[in-house]
């Protein structure tokens, strides 16, 4: 059986869906191989990310996806893909949730004027393991974000990659791995 994934995409740049974070998704087929689907949408006016458009745009994605789907999200993407987790019921369940190098908004995080600071551990679907990567010399999204999330998410995984910058040096073999063991494949 094929394992679904949904890879949501960075922004802040017209073009990072294909200049940038095509080359995460291409990094992450390589160290699964086969028996995964990534589906890899083009977000809305990427260079200028809404929460509520982006939302809308995951509503319409999560609707397409099956029992044990994968979900990951990275940097703005995976912000907005955690937030929507928790606020939105989903009419399936996930095998997991893995964010790249993803902004926490709240206190200690950045601001923002769409997303509210919440609490994540009890709004997000029970028992989903979530894990969290982050790159130590980031010059984007400071690695404390990752410490903010594992604060809010005490049940989630933290990996800390040595030296890796924002695109993780563009080597999603953590994150594979990772999705390995949550699926079995």
């Amino acid at each position: 059986m094929t394992a679904q994934i949904l890879f949501v995409q960075g922004g802040g740049a017209v073009g990072t869906h294909d200049e940038w974070d095509a080359r995460l998704v291409e990094s992450l087929e390589r160290a699964l191989g086969a028996g995964y689907a990534i589906r890899y949408p083009l977000m809305p006016d990427e260079g200028d990310p809404h929460y509520a458009i982006w939302k809308a745009a995951l509503l319409e994605q999560f609707a397409t996806l099956d029992d044990g789907a994968i979900l990951v999200g990275h940097s703005i993407g995976g912000t907005i893909l955690i937030n929507t987790l928790a606020e939105e019921a989903l009419g399936w369940r996930p095998a997991g949730i893995f964010l790249i190098a993803t902004p926490f908004v709240g206190e200690g995080g950045w601001p923002s004027d769409e997303i509210p600071p919440r609490q994540f551990s009890d709004r997000l679907p029970p028992g989903v393991p979530v894990f969290l990567y982050q790159g130590s010399a980031d010059a984007i999204v400071s690695p404390a974000h990752a410490g903010l999330y594992a604060k809010a998410i005490p049940q989630a995984v933290v990996r800390t990659l040595a030296g890796a910058d924002h695109q993780l040096d563009e080597d999603l073999s953590a994150v594979a791995a990772d999705i390995r063991a949550v699926t079995g494949h």
